[in-house]
Protein backbone atom coordinates (compact mmCIF):
# COMPACT_ATOMS: atom_id res chain seq x y z
CA UNK A 1 0.00 0.00 0.00
CA UNK A 2 1.29 3.50 -0.86
CA UNK A 3 4.06 1.68 -2.74
CA UNK A 4 5.62 0.33 0.45
CA UNK A 5 5.21 -2.11 3.31
CA UNK A 6 3.99 -1.13 6.79
CA UNK A 7 6.75 0.29 8.99
CA UNK A 8 6.58 -2.30 11.83
CA UNK A 9 7.35 -5.87 10.75
CA UNK A 10 5.25 -7.49 13.46
CA UNK A 11 2.27 -6.77 15.69
CA UNK A 12 2.24 -8.34 19.16
CA UNK A 13 -1.06 -8.59 21.03
CA UNK A 14 -0.69 -9.31 24.72
CA UNK A 15 -3.75 -10.28 26.77
CA UNK A 16 -3.59 -9.19 30.40
CA UNK A 17 -5.55 -10.69 33.26
CA UNK A 18 -7.37 -7.40 33.95
CA UNK A 19 -7.34 -3.67 33.25
CA UNK A 20 -4.98 -2.93 36.14
CA UNK A 21 -2.27 -5.20 34.73
CA UNK A 22 -2.70 -3.68 31.26
CA UNK A 23 -2.42 -0.16 32.66
CA UNK A 24 0.79 -1.02 34.51
CA UNK A 25 2.31 -2.38 31.30
CA UNK A 26 1.25 0.74 29.36
CA UNK A 27 2.88 3.00 31.93
CA UNK A 28 6.08 0.96 31.76
CA UNK A 29 6.29 1.32 27.99
CA UNK A 30 5.60 -2.39 27.41
CA UNK A 31 2.49 -1.54 25.36
CA UNK A 32 2.49 0.77 22.35
CA UNK A 33 -1.28 0.86 21.70
CA UNK A 34 -3.67 0.12 24.55
CA UNK A 35 -7.17 -1.05 23.61
CA UNK A 36 -8.62 -1.14 27.09
CA UNK A 37 -10.15 1.25 29.58
CA UNK A 38 -7.42 3.06 31.51
CA UNK A 39 -8.91 5.07 34.34
CA UNK A 40 -8.04 8.77 34.56
CA UNK A 41 -6.09 8.41 31.34
CA UNK A 42 -5.24 12.12 31.31
CA UNK A 43 -3.05 11.66 34.41
CA UNK A 44 -0.47 9.83 32.29
CA UNK A 45 0.53 13.07 30.59
CA UNK A 46 -0.76 15.75 32.96
CA UNK A 47 0.66 14.30 36.20
CA UNK A 48 3.17 11.61 35.25
CA UNK A 49 4.63 13.40 32.22
CA UNK A 50 4.66 10.15 30.23
CA UNK A 51 4.68 10.13 26.41
CA UNK A 52 1.12 8.75 26.44
CA UNK A 53 -1.82 10.28 24.59
CA UNK A 54 -5.30 9.53 23.29
CA UNK A 55 -6.98 10.08 19.92
CA UNK A 56 -8.82 13.16 21.22
CA UNK A 57 -6.67 15.52 23.33
CA UNK A 58 -9.50 16.38 25.73
CA UNK A 59 -12.41 14.55 27.36
CA UNK A 60 -13.98 12.21 26.37
CA UNK A 61 -10.58 11.27 24.77
CA UNK A 62 -12.19 8.82 22.33
CA UNK A 63 -15.13 8.71 19.92
CA UNK A 64 -18.25 7.34 21.66
CA UNK A 65 -19.32 4.84 19.05
CA UNK A 66 -20.41 2.00 21.36
CA UNK A 67 -23.31 1.85 23.82
CA UNK A 68 -22.61 -0.57 26.71
CA UNK A 69 -26.11 -1.60 27.68
CA UNK A 70 -27.89 -3.20 30.62
CA UNK A 71 -30.35 -5.79 29.31
CA UNK A 72 -33.39 -6.96 31.23
CA UNK A 73 -34.22 -10.65 31.37
CA UNK A 74 -37.91 -10.54 30.50
CA UNK A 75 -38.45 -13.90 32.19
CA UNK A 76 -37.35 -12.58 35.60
CA UNK A 77 -40.29 -11.87 37.87
CA UNK A 78 -41.41 -8.26 37.57
CA UNK A 79 -39.12 -7.33 34.70
CA UNK A 80 -41.91 -8.05 32.24
CA UNK A 81 -43.53 -4.97 33.82
CA UNK A 82 -42.50 -1.79 32.01
CA UNK A 83 -42.96 0.31 35.16
CA UNK A 84 -40.29 -1.70 36.99
CA UNK A 85 -37.92 -1.56 34.02
CA UNK A 86 -38.35 2.16 33.53
CA UNK A 87 -38.08 2.99 37.24
CA UNK A 88 -34.73 1.23 37.58
CA UNK A 89 -33.38 2.89 34.45
CA UNK A 90 -34.60 6.35 35.56
CA UNK A 91 -33.00 5.97 38.98
CA UNK A 92 -29.47 5.09 37.84
CA UNK A 93 -26.97 7.90 38.36
CA UNK A 94 -25.35 8.03 34.92
CA UNK A 95 -23.29 11.10 35.80
CA UNK A 96 -21.59 9.07 38.53
CA UNK A 97 -20.95 6.24 36.05
CA UNK A 98 -19.41 8.66 33.58
CA UNK A 99 -17.36 10.50 36.22
CA UNK A 100 -16.21 7.45 38.19
CA UNK A 101 -16.63 4.30 36.12
CA UNK A 102 -15.56 6.02 32.89
CA UNK A 103 -13.45 8.80 34.50
CA UNK A 104 -15.10 11.19 32.04
CA UNK A 105 -14.15 9.13 28.99
CA UNK A 106 -17.77 9.36 27.87
CA UNK A 107 -20.14 12.11 26.83
CA UNK A 108 -22.95 12.64 29.35
CA UNK A 109 -26.62 12.07 28.60
CA UNK A 110 -27.12 15.79 29.00
CA UNK A 111 -24.62 16.39 26.20
CA UNK A 112 -25.92 13.56 23.98
CA UNK A 113 -29.48 12.63 25.06
CA UNK A 114 -30.20 8.91 24.97
CA UNK A 115 -31.74 7.33 21.90
CA UNK A 116 -30.56 4.33 19.89
CA UNK A 117 -27.71 6.24 18.27
CA UNK A 118 -24.07 6.64 19.16
CA UNK A 119 -22.48 10.07 19.58
CA UNK A 120 -21.28 10.54 16.00
CA UNK A 121 -22.96 13.36 14.03
CA UNK A 122 -23.92 10.97 11.22
CA UNK A 123 -26.00 8.76 13.50
CA UNK A 124 -27.44 11.63 15.53
CA UNK A 125 -28.83 13.10 12.30
CA UNK A 126 -30.78 9.93 11.55
CA UNK A 127 -33.55 10.57 14.09
CA UNK A 128 -35.55 13.65 15.00
CA UNK A 129 -34.01 14.80 18.27
CA UNK A 130 -36.37 17.80 18.32
CA UNK A 131 -39.51 15.65 18.43
CA UNK A 132 -41.47 16.58 21.57
CA UNK A 133 -42.39 12.97 22.38
CA UNK A 134 -38.77 11.85 22.07
CA UNK A 135 -37.56 14.70 24.28
CA UNK A 136 -40.12 13.82 26.95
CA UNK A 137 -38.92 10.19 26.99
CA UNK A 138 -35.18 10.94 27.19
CA UNK A 139 -34.49 10.39 30.88
CA UNK A 140 -31.10 11.63 32.13
CA UNK A 141 -31.03 9.51 35.29
CA UNK A 142 -30.76 9.97 39.06
CA UNK A 143 -34.48 10.69 39.15
CA UNK A 144 -35.17 8.89 42.42
CA UNK A 145 -38.35 10.83 43.19
CA UNK A 146 -39.76 10.23 39.71
CA UNK A 147 -38.95 6.52 39.82
CA UNK A 148 -40.50 6.07 43.27
CA UNK A 149 -43.64 7.93 42.16
CA UNK A 150 -43.88 5.75 39.05
CA UNK A 151 -43.76 2.62 41.19
CA UNK A 152 -46.13 3.99 43.84
CA UNK A 153 -48.69 5.05 41.22
CA UNK A 154 -48.55 1.54 39.73
CA UNK A 155 -49.37 0.02 43.11
CA UNK A 156 -45.93 -1.56 43.55
CA UNK A 157 -45.70 -0.69 47.22
CA UNK A 158 -42.92 -0.83 49.81
CA UNK A 159 -43.39 -3.59 52.37
CA UNK A 160 -42.60 -3.58 56.08
CA UNK A 161 -39.09 -4.84 55.31
CA UNK A 162 -38.34 -1.76 53.16
CA UNK A 163 -38.47 -3.57 49.79
CA UNK A 164 -41.07 -3.32 47.07
CA UNK A 165 -43.54 -6.11 46.32
CA UNK A 166 -45.47 -6.84 43.14
CA UNK A 167 -48.60 -8.92 43.73
CA UNK A 168 -47.19 -10.10 47.04
CA UNK A 169 -43.76 -11.11 45.71
CA UNK A 170 -40.58 -9.22 46.56
CA UNK A 171 -38.73 -7.59 43.67
CA UNK A 172 -35.18 -8.91 43.94
CA UNK A 173 -32.61 -9.14 41.14
CA UNK A 174 -28.98 -9.90 40.41
CA UNK A 175 -27.12 -7.49 38.11
CA UNK A 176 -24.03 -8.88 36.43
CA UNK A 177 -21.17 -8.29 34.02
CA UNK A 178 -17.80 -9.97 33.42
CA UNK A 179 -15.23 -9.95 36.19
CA UNK A 180 -12.21 -7.71 35.65
CA UNK A 181 -14.02 -5.30 33.33
CA UNK A 182 -13.61 -2.49 35.82
CA UNK A 183 -15.61 0.21 34.04
CA UNK A 184 -18.53 -2.17 33.53
CA UNK A 185 -18.38 -3.40 37.12
CA UNK A 186 -18.48 0.16 38.43
CA UNK A 187 -21.51 0.81 36.21
CA UNK A 188 -23.31 -2.28 37.51
CA UNK A 189 -22.66 -1.11 41.07
CA UNK A 190 -24.59 2.06 40.21
CA UNK A 191 -27.49 -0.05 38.93
CA UNK A 192 -27.55 -1.85 42.29
CA UNK A 193 -27.38 1.49 44.13
CA UNK A 194 -30.32 2.76 42.10
CA UNK A 195 -32.31 -0.29 43.09
CA UNK A 196 -31.68 0.36 46.77
CA UNK A 197 -32.75 3.99 46.36
CA UNK A 198 -36.15 2.92 45.01
CA UNK A 199 -36.57 -0.06 47.37
CA UNK A 200 -35.82 -2.77 44.80
CA UNK A 201 -33.28 -5.34 46.00
CA UNK A 202 -30.49 -5.53 43.39
CA UNK A 203 -27.26 -7.36 44.21
CA UNK A 204 -24.21 -7.81 41.98
CA UNK A 205 -22.21 -10.78 40.71
CA UNK A 206 -19.20 -10.92 38.40
CA UNK A 207 -18.55 -14.22 36.61
CA UNK A 208 -15.46 -14.71 34.47
CA UNK A 209 -15.97 -13.80 30.81
CA UNK A 210 -15.25 -17.40 29.78
CA UNK A 211 -18.40 -18.41 31.68
CA UNK A 212 -20.45 -15.25 31.12
CA UNK A 213 -20.32 -15.47 27.33
CA UNK A 214 -21.77 -18.98 27.35
CA UNK A 215 -24.70 -17.96 29.56
CA UNK A 216 -26.27 -14.73 28.29
CA UNK A 217 -26.21 -16.10 24.72
CA UNK A 218 -28.33 -19.14 25.60
CA UNK A 219 -32.00 -18.93 26.46
CA UNK A 220 -33.49 -19.50 28.98
CA UNK A 221 -31.15 -17.53 31.21
CA UNK A 222 -30.43 -19.03 34.64
CA UNK A 223 -30.76 -17.35 38.02
CA UNK A 224 -28.26 -14.55 38.46
CA UNK A 225 -28.80 -13.01 35.02
CA UNK A 226 -31.76 -10.70 35.69
CA UNK A 227 -29.89 -7.58 34.55
CA UNK A 228 -26.76 -8.15 32.48
CA UNK A 229 -24.40 -6.07 30.37
CA UNK A 230 -23.31 -6.35 26.78
CA UNK A 231 -22.46 -3.93 23.97
CA UNK A 232 -24.37 -3.96 20.68
CA UNK A 233 -22.53 -2.92 17.49
CA UNK A 234 -20.55 0.30 17.27
CA UNK A 235 -19.64 2.25 14.15
CA UNK A 236 -19.91 0.66 10.72
CA UNK A 237 -21.72 0.67 7.39
CA UNK A 238 -24.75 -1.19 8.79
CA UNK A 239 -25.20 1.13 11.77
CA UNK A 240 -27.34 2.24 13.46
CA UNK A 241 -29.66 -0.34 11.91
CA UNK A 242 -27.46 -3.23 13.02
CA UNK A 243 -27.39 -2.04 16.62
CA UNK A 244 -31.15 -1.53 16.74
CA UNK A 245 -31.64 -4.95 15.20
CA UNK A 246 -29.55 -6.40 18.03
CA UNK A 247 -31.36 -4.46 20.73
CA UNK A 248 -34.95 -4.98 19.62
CA UNK A 249 -35.55 -7.59 16.89
CA UNK A 250 -37.54 -10.41 18.48
CA UNK A 251 -36.49 -12.91 15.81
CA UNK A 252 -33.42 -13.63 17.94
CA UNK A 253 -35.13 -13.77 21.32
CA UNK A 254 -35.47 -17.05 23.16
CA UNK A 255 -32.80 -18.85 21.12
CA UNK A 256 -29.56 -20.67 21.90
CA UNK A 257 -26.04 -19.96 20.67
CA UNK A 258 -27.30 -16.43 20.11
CA UNK A 259 -24.74 -13.76 19.29
CA UNK A 260 -27.24 -11.89 17.12
CA UNK A 261 -29.26 -9.91 19.66
CA UNK A 262 -32.40 -9.56 21.79
CA UNK A 263 -30.70 -11.44 24.61
CA UNK A 264 -33.41 -10.49 27.10
CA UNK A 265 -36.21 -11.88 24.87
CA UNK A 266 -38.05 -8.59 24.29
CA UNK A 267 -40.97 -8.74 21.88
CA UNK A 268 -42.71 -5.87 20.10
CA UNK A 269 -44.23 -6.53 16.65
CA UNK A 270 -44.29 -2.79 15.82
CA UNK A 271 -40.54 -2.58 16.39
CA UNK A 272 -39.96 -5.70 14.27
CA UNK A 273 -41.93 -4.17 11.39
CA UNK A 274 -39.89 -0.96 11.44
CA UNK A 275 -36.58 -2.81 11.72
CA UNK A 276 -37.47 -5.03 8.78
CA UNK A 277 -38.67 -2.08 6.71
CA UNK A 278 -35.67 0.25 7.03
CA UNK A 279 -33.28 -1.75 4.78
CA UNK A 280 -35.85 -1.56 1.97
CA UNK A 281 -36.14 2.25 2.07
CA UNK A 282 -34.37 4.87 -0.03
CA UNK A 283 -36.25 8.03 1.01
CA UNK A 284 -34.15 9.79 3.70
CA UNK A 285 -37.24 11.37 5.26
CA UNK A 286 -38.96 8.00 5.63
CA UNK A 287 -35.81 6.42 7.04
CA UNK A 288 -35.56 9.20 9.61
CA UNK A 289 -39.23 8.82 10.50
CA UNK A 290 -38.78 5.07 11.07
CA UNK A 291 -35.69 5.57 13.21
CA UNK A 292 -37.53 8.21 15.23
CA UNK A 293 -40.44 5.80 15.75
CA UNK A 294 -38.02 3.11 16.94
CA UNK A 295 -36.44 5.54 19.42
CA UNK A 296 -39.91 6.28 20.81
CA UNK A 297 -40.68 2.57 21.20
CA UNK A 298 -37.34 1.86 22.83
CA UNK A 299 -37.57 4.71 25.34
CA UNK A 300 -41.19 3.84 26.12
CA UNK A 301 -40.72 0.08 26.61
CA UNK A 302 -37.17 0.24 28.06
CA UNK A 303 -36.25 -3.38 27.23
CA UNK A 304 -32.66 -2.35 28.03
CA UNK A 305 -30.85 0.90 28.76
CA UNK A 306 -27.53 2.39 27.78
CA UNK A 307 -25.22 3.01 30.73
CA UNK A 308 -22.55 5.10 28.99
CA UNK A 309 -21.08 6.01 25.63
CA UNK A 310 -17.82 4.16 25.05
CA UNK A 311 -15.15 4.28 22.35
CA UNK A 312 -15.44 1.44 19.86
CA UNK A 313 -11.74 0.94 20.52
CA UNK A 314 -9.84 2.74 23.21
CA UNK A 315 -6.81 4.16 21.43
CA UNK A 316 -4.24 5.14 24.04
CA UNK A 317 -0.66 5.17 22.78
CA UNK A 318 2.73 5.20 24.45
CA UNK A 319 5.18 6.85 22.05
CA UNK A 320 8.41 5.97 23.85
CA UNK A 321 9.29 3.43 21.12
CA UNK A 322 7.11 4.24 18.11
CA UNK A 323 5.70 7.66 17.26
CA UNK A 324 3.33 8.99 14.60
CA UNK A 325 0.14 7.27 15.77
CA UNK A 326 -3.18 8.74 14.58
CA UNK A 327 -4.62 11.69 16.48
CA UNK A 328 -7.55 13.93 15.70
CA UNK A 329 -6.40 16.76 13.42
CA UNK A 330 -2.99 15.21 12.67
CA UNK A 331 -3.23 16.27 9.04
CA UNK A 332 -3.52 12.83 7.43
CA UNK A 333 -5.89 12.80 4.46
CA UNK A 334 -8.17 10.96 4.72
CA UNK A 335 -7.93 10.83 8.52
CA UNK A 336 -6.96 7.49 10.07
CA UNK A 337 -9.59 6.37 12.61
CA UNK A 338 -8.72 5.30 16.18
CA UNK A 339 -9.05 1.55 15.63
CA UNK A 340 -5.63 0.49 16.89
CA UNK A 341 -4.10 0.19 13.42
CA UNK A 342 -5.76 -3.20 12.95
CA UNK A 343 -9.22 -2.64 11.41
CA UNK A 344 -10.29 -1.17 8.10
CA UNK A 345 -8.65 2.10 7.10
CA UNK A 346 -6.95 2.22 10.51
CA UNK A 347 -4.32 -0.11 9.01
CA UNK A 348 -3.07 2.97 7.15
CA UNK A 349 -1.66 4.17 10.47
CA UNK A 350 1.01 1.47 10.29
CA UNK A 351 2.56 3.32 7.33
CA UNK A 352 2.99 6.57 9.26
CA UNK A 353 4.98 5.26 12.22
CA UNK A 354 8.63 5.98 12.92
CA UNK A 355 10.99 4.71 15.61
CA UNK A 356 11.83 7.22 18.31
CA UNK A 357 15.38 5.83 18.41
CA UNK A 358 16.06 4.23 14.99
Amino acid sequence: MFGKLPIPKYLAHIIYKDNAAGTTALQAGEVDVSQQFNSNVQDFWLKDNLPISTYLPDAPYGIGAVLPTAFYNMASYGLDNVVVRKAIAMAVNYDTIIANAMTNQSATFEQIPRSLMNTTPGEQALYDSTDATVKALQFAGNDIDGANKLLDDAGIKVGADGWRYLNGKKLTYVATCPNGWSDWQAAIEQVAAAGKAIHIDITTNYPEWSVYQTVFTNWPLPAGYDIFMYSPGGAGPTQPWGRINQLMNSIYGGTKNNWNGDWGNYKNPAADTLINEIPTLTDPAKIKADYTALVKIYLTDVPSFTLMYRPQSFHTVNESVWTGFPHQGDGTNPPVPPLDETDGWAIAGLYNLTLVNP
